[in-house]
């Protein structure tokens, strides 16, 4: 990841002049200089995989409770317990993340 850092003004023979924007900022926004792995793109990542562990556990339990007999009740309850692990992870994340945030918009400057 490469990032260019123009100072905020620049003097030239006595006018100050605004600063300017790199190009890889101008369209897109900062998701393009974070590129696929930025923390973002990991938390996304991540609440996607815990939302399919989710819905494979309710599809199992529904092939489960309609007498499926490809699905065990032990495969079934694996795949409860990954989604419930996997909900409680982000969970814990996302409190942090709050607590964080909160901490430093209260911080004094």
């Amino acid at each position: 990841m490469e990032l260019r850092l123009t100072p905020p003004t620049t003097v030239t023979a006595g006018a100050v002049r605004a600063p300017t924007r790199p190009p890889s900022l101008e369209a897109g926004g900062a998701a393009e200089v974070a590129g696929a792995s930025g923390f973002g793109q990991a938390f996304k990542t991540a609440l996607h995989n815990v939302s399919a562990a989710q819905n494979r556990a309710t599809q199992l339990q529904t092939e489960f409770q309609i007498g499926n007999p490809n699905v065990s009740l032990e495969q079934t309850m694996l795949a409860m317990q990954k989604a419930q692990i996997g909900f409680q992870a982000a969970l814990h994340v996302r409190n942090r993340m709050m607590q964080a945030y909160t901490d430093v918009m209260n911080m004094q400057v």
